[in-house]
């Protein structure tokens, strides 16, 4: 009887541990493909040598503008650069037509939080990787993961659903902006991030 106990015990546990892990998440997230592939490596690397903010810029309040606009891809691909089946996608569904790439952001914040970009960058001289990690070396974009309930990207909370980070740039919780500011002496009220 009380192996028995303890192997039902064990059973269950197992199981639970099995739905949370795998099958909570692949109910819990929708994934959707972003509308055509970027190879970052590409434009920032030796062959292209692009910085970061040659497209992901700030206006002249300091607010951060995002993914650039179509207008800016058109400046170097008002053509086909190469062979590419995305090169021609690229040129033939958007850049021709003036049509802005209707990608999917892993970052958006929820609505309650204000992130300026300015402020870490510029006062802050934060390097993009710091939060980003080393995306400037991908080659190809990962498929957005899009939270059923809420809307937002799997992104925000991480990849790992137990919330624990195998990089220090991944999730963009609450408690990683806290943590930064601790390590950094920086002593901001709540207002500062939520207005």
């Amino acid at each position: 009887m009380k192996y028995t106990s303890a192997l039902l015990f064990g059973s269950g546990f197992l199981i639970s541990l099995i739905v949370g892990w795998f099958l909570f998440p692949a109910a819990l997230y929708r994934s959707e493909p972003q509308p055509i592939q970027f190879n970052h490596k590409i434009h920032t690397g030796e062959k292209g040598g692009m910085a970061c903010t040659e497209c992901h810029t700030t206006d002249d309040a300091g607010k951060f503008q995002g993914i650039p606009r179509i207008a800016k891809c058109a400046e170097c691909h008002a053509a086909p650069l190469g062979e590419s089946d995305v090169e021609k996608i690229l040129v033939e569904q958007y850049t021709t037509p003036n049509q802005e790439i209707p990608w999917h952001v892993y970052s958006r914040q929820p609505d309650n939080a204000y992130f300026p970009h300015a402020s870490h960058t510029t006062l802050g001289k934060m390097k993009c990787v710091e939060c980003h990690g080393d995306h400037g070396n991908s080659e190809s974009l990962e498929v957005y993961q899009v939270n059923r309930i809420s809307g937002y990207s799997r992104d925000i909370w991480g990849k790992n659903i137990s919330g624990i980070q195998s990089q220090p740039w991944e999730g963009m919780k609450m408690d990683r902006c806290v943590r930064c500011h601790a390590e950094r002496s920086r002593k901001d009220g709540c207002i500062a991030c939520h207005k």
